[in-house]
């Protein structure tokens, strides 16, 4: 019985360096994509009103496919911290461990969903539309960038759905072990 806590430990030494550097590494990316959507949009509304500033006619596209990249991934943080948005309304009546399994299985629906956008986001940055579709107003830049945010936050998704089942497992354990 002394085994599944002694495994608990050492997978949790192993892997909580892994996701903290994976996390600070997507926070600092985040904070990127912040300030450039910042100083982009602060450029062009400023080059509507002082001549000397440009306009550029890609910015718009551009800050929203920032936007998007910022989205995707600040949402990839919120698994991490359980910070998401959930139903806890009957929580408080229904049994602990019912709960627990519950969000369990929460988990690996989310765990599935990163998955299948994995899977079918490569899918489509791959296709002839992202690989040949340009942008509008920056006909050198191809389109994949607009879609790679979806298998890139889907495997971001993975990595901390992945933490969190482990966790939710080993709450589990422990409570039989009680």
């Amino acid at each position: 019985m002394k085994i599944m806590p002694n495994s608990f430990t050492a997978l949790k030494s192993i892997l909580r360096p892994i996701y903290d550097w994976t996390d600070r590494i997507i926070m600092v990316i985040c904070k990127l994509l912040l300030v450039a959507d910042v100083v982009i949009t602060s450029m062009s509304v400023a080059g509507r009103y002082i001549s000397f500033i440009p306009d550029p006619a890609w910015s718009e596209q551009i800050v929203l496919t920032l936007m998007v990249y910022m989205a995707v991934l600040s949402a990839t943080l919120a698994i991490r911290k359980r910070a998401h948005i959930r139903m806890t309304t009957l929580d408080d009546y229904l049994p602990p461990k019912f709960v627990k399994v519950l969000d369990l299985i929460s988990d690996l629906a989310v765990f599935s969903l990163g998955v299948i956008l994995l899977i079918y986001g490569i899918k489509v940055c791959q296709s002839p539309l992202s690989r040949f579709g340009r942008y509008e107003s920056l006909p050198n830049l191809s389109r994949f960038w607009m879609y790679f945010p979806i298998p890139l936050a889907a495997a971001s998704m993975i990595i901390f759905e992945i933490e969190q089942i482990f966790l939710r497992i080993e709450d589990l354990y422990k409570e039989e072990t009680k």
